[in-house]
């Protein structure tokens, strides 16, 4: 039997690119990080982040010596099932551009592609604080709200490639306490996002309680300062209803938090403790636990793109038709 190829995974960032060589057991063998490329032209922009991403690879596997490894690569959007264009990045240049098939070209093979969130649930799924539950719902904090849902280590993402999107959703039982609600990047008021996001979060704070905190300022100073107690509080409990919210319409055997505010350790405990009155259960069974591989979830994931079709090709006896699919 052949060696089992590389995985390689590229998570492109507002900031910063990143590529994993992983092997098939998730072990990795090569990393490296480089800046993301800037210029005020969103076409040479664009150029440069495929020149530079060619780059890496070639890197990458001069320095393993392995040649024409899969490639599945996250960004800060998606690709349109309808068009095949990227749309909803957050880096702008990729909207409207034929992105999964010019890095293909650039690179000379196939590319795998997919929303960094569901990269973060995948890799979470696959060997991080999901493996061993058979449905995984992971969720990003940071300065957006996302999610992806993963069944069975299989990715699932929807015929309008909108899966786990829960940050789009209006807040659910919402009250007076939610007021004002602020008006979400999507166009819609009272967005989760709005509420729950690192920046949505300090907005709101300073809407309700004139605290001028950041979020991780409101964290730190909650036992001493009586504002930031209150604010604090508001924020569990949007965060207990609207993944009550999640639990009452998937019920996710595990729920893994990502993003900056999933190091608020106090959140492991309190969400458990307010949920359950919103939860349609007599009990809640769904786990709430960090992640484990942190800001490397996203690129792992990106590897694991490519981990079911390899094994498949590996297992389909020559001359003979792959297993049809449901």
């Amino acid at each position: 039997m052949s060696t089992p190829p590389v995985l390689l995974g590229i998570d492109l960032g507002g900031t910063k690119i990143e590529i994993i060589a992983m092997d098939h057991n998730g072990q990795t063998l090569y990393r490296k990080r480089c800046d993301t490329p800037k210029h005020p032209n969103p076409a040479q922009q664009y150029t440069l982040i495929i020149e530079q991403i060619q780059q890496l690879v070639t890197d990458c596997e001069s320095n393993i010596h392995r040649h024409h490894s899969p490639v599945g690569i996250g960004i800060p959007g998606s690709e349109s099932l309808t068009t095949g264009l990227i749309k909803n990045a957050n880096t702008t240049c990729l909207i409207g551009k034929p992105f999964r098939q010019d890095l293909a070209r650039q690179l000379d093979r196939p590319v795998k592609i997919e929303n960094d969130a569901n990269c973060f649930a995948l890799s979470e799924a696959m060997d991080g604080a999901g493996t061993n539950h058979n449905s995984v719902f992971a969720v990003i904090l940071g300065t957006g709200v996302g999610g992806g849902w993963v069944i069975n280590q299989q990715l699932i993402i929807g015929p309008n490639h909108i899966c786990g999107e829960w940050g789009h959703n209006p807040l659910p039982w919402p009250n007076s306490d939610d007021e004002p609600k602020q008006t979400c990047y999507c166009g819609k008021q009272g967005c989760i996002e709005t509420y729950l996001s690192g920046p949505g979060m300090s907005k709101q704070n300073a809407l309700q309680f004139n605290l001028n905190l950041s979020s991780k300022a409101v964290i730190s100073q909650r036992h001493s300062n009586h504002d930031a107690q209150k604010a604090y509080q508001q924020y569990t409990l949007r965060l207990a209803k609207s993944l009550a919210s999640v639990i009452n319409v998937m019920d996710p055997e595990v729920i893994v938090l990502g993003g900056g505010l999933s190091n608020i350790e106090s959140l492991y405990e309190d969400i458990p403790a307010i949920w359950g009155e919103y939860v349609f259960s007599d009990n809640v069974k769904t786990k709430i636990v960090k992640n484990q591989y942190g800001d490397s979830s996203g690129v792992r994931g990106a590897a694991w793109l490519n981990k079911q079709q390899t094994i498949k090709n590996q297992q389909t006896p020559l001359n003979m038709p792959p297993p049809a699919t449901k």
